[in-house]
């Protein structure tokens, strides 16, 4: 496990803890970038607790979550995105830091990967953001009043093709199959529907 003691490895995989935590808040779900960001995460713990590092420069780090929190929350945040990336580069960049030496990173490994994460970061969440906030195309409440047509017979139960899809309907009155129907109104997933002239 020396290798891990490399400030230039330690710095790469703290940033790749980072990443992927922050894509886990964007887009959970999977449960994979999770477990990836906790593998990341403990064995950065484990290099930090090894190495020197500077206690502000952690602070940094969890201090750009806040604004990051935030831009996901609702769109045109970019500034608090700007904000967070700003802290999370600065904040990982300065880990490892000796005042007296420099820098223990590699300023070209510091830079490239600072330059990629930055990037991918910016593009990957605005485009989460704006898809979490986008109408769906198709809303079911757009269905009431369109014409459609009888598959089956339908009464307590049957089934009707209305905007090019097949769904389950009811109607308080008997329509035989083949027949132009009306969506009425929608009870969960069942078209309420009656003859159509």
């Amino acid at each position: 496990m020396d290798f891990l003691l490399d400030p230039n490895v330690a710095y790469l995989i703290l940033m790749g803890g980072i990443l992927l935590a922050l894509l886990a808040l964007a887009t959970p779900g999977t449960g994979l970038l999770e477990v990836g960001a906790l593998f990341c995460i403990v064995l950065a713990g484990y290099v930090i607790y090894n190495l020197y590092f500077n206690w502000w420069a952690l602070l940094l780090l969890l201090l750009g979550v806040v604004p990051f929190v935030y831009a996901l929350q609702k769109p045109k945040r970019e500034t608090f995105l700007i904000l967070a990336i700003i802290l999370l580069v600065a904040g990982s960049v300065f880990m490892f830091w000796r005042p007296q030496e420099g820098g223990m990173v590699n300023p070209v490994v510091a830079t490239i990967t600072s330059a990629l994460m930055a990037g991918f970061l910016w593009l990957a969440v605005r485009k989460a953001v704006e898809a979490a906030a986008t109408i769906p195309s198709h809303s079911l409440e757009t269905l009431v009043g369109t014409i459609g047509e009888a598959r089956t017979r339908i009464a307590d139960e049957g089934s009707v093709m209305v905007a090019g899809e097949l769904w389950s309907a009811r109607s308080d009155k008997v329509i035989s199959a083949g027949s132009k129907i009306r969506v009425v109104r929608r009870d969960g997933f069942v078209l309420v529907v009656e003859k159509s002239n």
